[in-house]
This record gives C-alpha cells, sequence and structure tokens, in this order.
C-alpha cells in the first residue's frame, strides 16, 4: 500500500502504539489501514454417496477439480457466501448444514471456511467459473486433478468421517513453502 485511500496521502509503514504488528499509517489524516486475510468460503455438496466437484474455468489451476468456493463478500455470513459460490459456480441452490473444515496458508494470508450442504437435487450445470461439474463417490475421485490442498484436506476428512459415523470439524494448514 502506498496511498491512504480515505485521503489519497502516502502512507507508512510503522508500528502504532499499543498495538503488536507493523500497520500502514497515514499522518495526514491518521488512519490506520488494518490488513487481514481473505476470507475463503465453500461447500463440500453431498448427495447420497457422491460428492460434487466443479473443473476450474479459471486461473489458478484452470482444469483441475475443486470443491465450489471462493472469496466471501462484505456484507454476507460465511454460511451464505459459501452456498453463494455453489450457486455461482454449479447453477444449484444448497442447503448449508454444518462448518466441516477451518484450513488456514498463512503465506497467502487466506482462511478457508468449508462446510457439508445438502443438494435438493441433481439439476446442476456448470457455471461461467466451471468447465463442467460432476458427482463423485470416494472411489474415482481424481485426486492427482484436485486443483487446492484445501480441497483435498476436506474430501480425506470427509471420508474418513464417513467411515467412524462421526462428523467432527477439521482444521488444517498449509505448511510447505509456495
Amino acid at each position: 500500500m502506498k496511498f491512504c485511500s480515505n485521503c489519497g496521502h502516502a502512507v507508512l509503514l510503522k508500528r502504532i502504539e499499543g498495538d503488536t504488528h507493523p500497520r500502514f499509517f497515514c499522518e495526514e489524516c491518521k488512519t490506520i489501514h488494518y490488513q487481514n486475510p481473505n476470507m475463503v468460503v465453500g461447500c463440500l455438496p453431498i448427495w447420497e454417496d457422491k460428492i460434487m466437484l466443479c473443473r476450474r474455468a479459471i486461473e489458478p489451476r484452470k482444469g483441475f477439480w475443486n470443491l465450489p468456493g471462493g472469496y466471501l463478500e462484505n456484507g454476507e455470513t460465511a454460511e451464505e457466501g459459501a452456498a453463494r459460490e455453489v450457486q455461482e459456480e454449479a447453477g444449484i441452490r444448497v442447503a448449508v448444514l454444518s462448518l466441516h473444515t477451518v484450513f488456514s496458508i498463512p503465506k497467502i494470508n487466506q482462511v478457508y471456511l468449508h462446510f457439508l450442504a445438502a443438494m435438493p437435487d441433481l439439476n446442476y450445470k456448470a457455471g461461467v467459473e466451471s468447465l463442467e461439474v460432476q458427482m463423485f463417490t470416494e472411489a474415482n475421485i481424481p485426486w492427482d486433478e484436485i486443483a487446492f490442498s484445501s480441497s483435498t484436506f476436506s474430501l480425506e476428512n470427509y471420508f474418513a468421517d464417513n467411515k467412524t459415523g462421526q462428523r467432527r470439524v477439521h482444521l488444517g494448514k498449509y505448511t510447505r513453502s509456495i
């Protein structure tokens, strides 16, 4: 950040008294510009013994499979954003059931929230961000073609929960260098 979005003057990166992190600060209008992680929300849509994946039509990882998801918008709850992303990417409204995973990627300032979601039927279609949408059993998951580690983490834990009959919220993080 170089300029204040409030008044247009140059900002400085400095430690503000009483704060634990350096912040961009405008000495002209005294605005502190906080920069916090982006929230990424999505769903693991379920129909009987199958889950839905979308083949990405956009970068990054165009052509790879992913759980439908994207950035949370201002003014929406995490559940609303996750359901909206399914509607945009797969053309179907889902009922959000429960939080399934929280997956942090500190190196790129992202936190993923994946929810389990019930599908009312199989009337889905690819949205503009998806090349195709398909239902998969555990045996057919194209594991080598999953776009992001957050989706792999959610899928693995979903199928592990199925084997134990338990539903838990799973916490994970990406630890490799990016």
